[in-house]
């Protein structure tokens, strides 16, 4: 292997796989990076043994070939770099890496490459920045407990009304809705890290294209592709539809900023169960926080109420977590009635966020 390559390019692409990708499997070859150079590009493939990425870098091929190599070794060397181009040629058992004023050269691993899932069919494409917003907003809500695998992942599912994407750790739940411009159905359960990971890589891309199978889930764009394996498990629906039919008995609206910033601030007199409390009154909601040992605290929101009053006690992490959800709008807080879970939605997104409150056992 022989070729010329814009050596910036080719630092991104080894930086994303590097940043993507994770470096616990024992196997070395789960910590390389395979360079083949074939027509006018340098295609970059990797895996951590569950995770898959392809990329490519346009390229002058003087010889076709390939080489693997460790792959965080290849994105220090090259991130370190000032020229605009980069050789990269094999020679012997080493890839060297060539700039007007360096060489560095970079050890071939020699294990075999293991062969690699192609992707599965395309469903649809997508404005990539759509998709990166909605999925940072709804994948927060997924559990970090492995233990209960079902509730760490996001699931994907077309409707009538397009893409509905959901997610919840049972105590909080987030669900958005995206256009669907495509007659063909989607429905899968995709870890919410890995989701969040995919919607991000292409940062460059105006669109991005979905692919799915009942094992395999995947983000392509133009200059490379992002692949898993699915949860391979199903959300009992009927039951999160009946969650997401909401009957509010009070209702405020005010800045979510606010809201968040208020939480976060009554969050160190919440106690250990972390416990704060929303009073909606005429014109305003009160953020309330008391601990014996940490003192109290009490803050004044202008708010619009559109009807009813309530109190309820939330998990100060929580309830500032749904609030971030809705950066730099306004957002309705829908107060249900016993311990339903408290909506929160805006004008401004379909993104709708459920919070359970705590009981009262848990608020004393």
């Amino acid at each position: 292997m022989d070729v010329d390559v814009d050596a910036g390019a080719l630092a991104d692409a080894a930086t994303l796989a590097n940043r993507l990708l994770t470096g616990r499997s024992p196997q070395p070859v789960h910590g390389a990076v395979r360079l083949h150079a074939t027509g006018p590009a340098l295609e970059l493939s990797a895996t951590d043994g569950t995770l898959t990425l392809r990329l490519t870098v346009p390229a002058t091929v003087r010889e076709p070939g390939e080489a693997v190599v460790p792959r965080r070794a290849l994105a220090e060397t090259l991130a370190g770099l000032s020229a605009p181009t980069a050789r990269l040629a094999v020679e012997g058992r080493r890839l060297a890496v060539r700039v007007p004023s360096a060489r560095f050269a970079l050890p071939l691993l020699a294990d075999p490459w293991p062969p690699l899932p192609a992707l599965p069919p395309p469903a649809a494409t997508l404005p990539a920045a759509d998709l990166r917003s909605t999925v940072a907003a709804v994948a927060g809500a997924a559990s970090r407990d492995d233990a209960l695998p079902i509730f760490t992942g996001v699931r994907l599912r077309t409707t009538e009304a397009g893409l509905s994407l959901l997610a919840t750790d049972r105590y909080r739940m987030a669900a958005a809705t995206l256009p669907w411009p495509s007659t063909t159905p989607l429905e899968t359960l995709v870890p919410a890290t890995v989701l969040t990971r995919a919607a991000s890589a292409p940062s460059r891309a105006d669109e991005v294209t979905l692919h799915a199978s009942p094992d395999l889930f995947a983000v392509s764009w133009p200059a490379g592709s992002l692949l898993t394996p699915t949860l391979g498990m199903t959300y009992p629906d009927a039951q999160f539809d009946r969650l997401l039919s909401t009957t509010p008995e009070c209702v405020a609206e005010l800045e979510a900023d606010a809201l968040a910033a208020a939480a976060d601030r009554a969050a160190r007199y919440a106690g250990p169960h972390g416990r704060v409390t929303l009073h909606v009154i005429d014109g305003a909601v009160l953020v309330q926080a008391s601990d014996p040992l940490h003192g109290e605290s009490e803050e004044t929101l202008k708010a619009t109420v559109h009807y009813g009053q309530g109190t309820r006690h939330y998990q100060a992490r929580l309830l500032a977590d749904a609030a971030r959800a809705f950066a730099h709008a306004p957002v309705h807080v829908r107060i249900q009635e016993s311990n339903r879970a408290t909506e929160l939605t805006s004008p401004a997104t379909t993104l709708r966020y459920l919070v359970v409150p705590m009981r009262p056992t848990e608020a004393t």
